[in-house]
């Protein structure tokens, strides 16, 4: 029997997609909000697709607040647009 592939919704483009192509970003116990690599650690998780443009699209749209339930500083989306620029390079390096 096939195993079950565990499908997420991206937060920006709406679109259902496997879990280990999206990136969580996670809103900690402590209400920080970090980019989750792993997808294991503890918190309230959204995820988008590994690109910029989905990122922008979710925070227009307000989803990526609404996902998490808390309201993101800029600084912190800055940072957030910052780090997933550096992965997805990596992604399209092979790395």
């Amino acid at each position: 029997m096939a195993k079950k592939i565990p499908l997420r919704v991206c937060t920006g483009c709406g679109e259902s997609k496997p879990k280990k192509e999206l990136i969580r970003i996670l809103r900690t116990p402590e209400e920080e909000i970090v980019l989750d690599a792993t997808g294991k650690k503890n918190g309230r998780g959204a995820y988008i697709c590994c690109s910029v443009q989905c990122l922008h699209k979710a925070t227009k749209s307000k989803g990526l607040e609404r996902s998490l339930k808390v309201e993101i500083p800029k600084q912190l989306l800055d940072t957030l647009e910052k780090e997933l620029v550096s992965l997805e390079s990596g992604i399209e390096k092979g790395i």
